[in-house]
């Protein structure tokens, strides 16, 4: 049998231990301390990365110690920013605590030394870091992580909604959070969020300048005034969209649809009012000066993103991403923290090249991407659009993806459409880890490859990320952990019949066995929902699994006995038919399939 070569190219095995028989990573040879932490190979015709870094860009006055690497800053300078803290050597305890936590791959050292290169943030207000706050970065050489947008409007939700709306994106997997609310008293409900809130929390504060005034009464005092405030309250990242210019306005006149950026299109107005540059670009040493103070990092604004795939890669996005390289430079030379925003709407086919052009652009700068979604055709689907694409960004070189809900262009998202936006990104940021060779980053995924060799159904549903969800759809069929699922029935289960070849060491793995009887519990209020809402069930079939007991369960026949690990294989069989084959009627005697 010919043995083909497999283009390893030296990344790090995504496993822990290099379970299984997989060769490891495709990706590059980690690169962390360099401009490729953990990166994709380039296709043909891709921009290399750029040769400059943070330490290019410091301030007057600083220099660089020749012996230890670092910076020494003039006389009597007090740092405040982890960016300057970095430069000067200093491991800060939020560095310390996100490699012993949180990226725990990496050490202290790479923590800082990567904050001081500009490839990675910290953001923590100081006011935040006070309150609940805990560290975490945004960078190649960490994990990908997520954002998740929410926020009141003047038609929908408020304060209480909007904290509990934080709450569940945290739980289900939100690793930083943008309050986007335009309706409501917006003060309140962002000192709400901040309070009560472990991750970091982002804003767009342009939303708040025009609270209560037209977009051409805003002035540079406003701008500023509103800065402080909300930097005060302990946002911790800022966008800014300074890169919208005068002179790409002309760019987007025959786009399909135009500027699809909120805070691009008001400054585009304001711009067009007053035929002067844009404020936040003419004043952006000014912002920085704000910013600096409570060290709230820059998230610098994507003002001309694409909103469909007809305007993608185009001239007005381009030209802003230029602007942006250029923004990024005077930011580190403000000793401000900094990532970039990207598109939203990109053909499959320009993805890796637009994350490969921020990275020559913005000199390495963390990219934050929306989506981006791949099609324009599937509205209430574009969670599943846009993660497609968010796949292959992070592959690429973003570094944070800002989630997108079934409701995206249609409405604001409600409770279970933030779960879903969540659960889409983190699919798309954990796949993409685990193809760059993020070390351990697979080693979950083995251990529920373990679980589910072993049959243990229990340990399958512990491991996995909803396992609420996975536990509920499983008992919609077969409510008894048998050593077979309904997919396969007893006959043609291939996980069985491995499991039971002596040779193979499929299904034996040490502390995932599983007892000869499992039986599954009664279902819980959540897996209720789940199976009401899926209508497949009879109303009294899903009241009997949600009050069953052990004592029930073993009374019935017919869900005990189809356990084959203690029943003959012609039994198996027998209940295999009666459970699985025959077709389920609801109590008004409809086929129920």
């Amino acid at each position: 049998m010919p043995i083909h070569t497999l283009p390893l190219r030296g990344a790090h095995h995504p496993s822990s231990t290099r379970a299984g028989t997989s060769p490891g990573s495709f990706a590059n040879r980690a690169d962390v301390g360099g401009p490729l932490a953990y990166s994709s190979p380039d296709t043909p015709g891709m921009p290399a990365p750029s040769a400059k870094t943070a330490w290019d860009f410091l301030p007057d006055g600083w220099t660089r110690d020749a012996s230890t690497g670092f910076a020494i800053a003039p006389a009597g300078f007090v740092p405040v920013t982890q960016l300057e803290h970095a430069r000067l050597g200093t491991i800060t305890p939020e560095m310390r605590y996100v490699a012993e936590k949180v990226e725990t791959h990496l050490t202290a050292e790479d923590v800082r030394d990567e904050i001081a290169a500009g490839r990675m943030i910290l953001p923590s207000n100081v006011k935040h870091r006070a309150m609940k706050l805990e560290p975490m970065v945004i960078g190649r050489a960490s994990k990908t992580k997520v954002n998740a947008n929410l926020g009141a409007s003047p038609v929908s939700s408020g304060t209480h909604e909007e904290v509990e709306k934080m709450e569940w994106s945290v739980r289900w997997g939100a690793d930083t959070v943008m309050d986007l609310s335009t309706g409501g008293d917006l003060d309140a409900c962002r000192e709400a969020i901040i309070a009560a809130s472990r991750v970091p929390i982002g804003t767009v504060p342009i939303y708040s300048m025009i609270l209560g005034r037209k977009i051409e009464d805003l002035t540079i005092d406003v701008i500023l005034e509103t800065l402080e405030k909300q930097a005060a309250q302990g946002v911790d990242y800022f966008t800014i969209h300074a890169g919208v210019r005068r002179a790409h306005l002309p760019l987007v006149e025959k786009r399909l649809i135009g500027i699809v950026s909120r805070g691009g299109s008001l400054l585009a107005k304001w711009m067009i009012v007053h035929g002067k540059e844009s404020p936040m670009y003419e004043h952006f040493d000014a912002i920085c000066d704000v910013m600096r103070r409570y060290d709230v990092s820059f998230s610098l604004g994507d003002g001309l993103r694409p909103g469909g795939l007809a305007d993608a890669t185009d001239a007005a996005q381009l030209a802003e991403l230029e602007t942006l390289g250029e923004l990024t430079e005077r930011a580190w030379k403000k000793g401000c923290q900094v990532m970039v925003e990207g598109p939203g709407h990109v053909p499959f086919d320009q993805i890796e090249w637009n994350m490969k052009m921020q990275r020559t652009l913005c000199h390495g700068a963390p990219f934050y991407v929306l989506g981006p979604i791949v099609t324009d055709v599937f509205p209430g689907y574009d969670h599943i659009t846009s993660c497609i694409g968010a796949t292959a960004a992070a592959y690429h070189g973003a570094s944070m993806l800002c989630y997108v809900t079934p409701k995206e262009h249609v409405g604001l998202p409600k409770k279970d459409d933030v779960k879903q936006g969540c659960i889409a990104y983190k699919i798309a940021a954990h796949a993409a880890d685990v193809a760059l060779g993020i070390p351990k980053s697979r080693d979950w995924d083995d251990d529920l490859t373990r679980a589910r060799a072993a049959l243990n159904w229990d340990k399958h549903f512990e491991l996995a990320f909803d396992g609420e969800y996975a536990r509920a759809l499983h008992d919609e069929d077969l409510d008894v952990d048998t050593d077979f699922c309904a997919m396969c029935g007893h006959d043609w289960c291939s996980v069985r019949i491995s499991k039971e070849i002596v040779a193979f060491a499929s299904g034996k793995a040490e502390g995932f066995e599983r007892d000869k009887v499992m039986k599954s519990a009664a279902l819980t209020e959540e897996q209720r929902r789940v199976l009401e809402q899926r209508g497949n069930l009879a109303p009294t079939e899903i009241h009997k699994l949600a009050t069953k007991t052990k004592k029930a369960v073993d009374a019935e026949v017919g869900k005990g006995l189809c356990h084959s690990d203690f029943v003959e294989p012609e039994t198996a069989q027998r209940i295999q038919k009666d459970r699985l084959v025959q077709l389920r009627v609801k109590d008004d005697g409809a086929s129920a399939e």
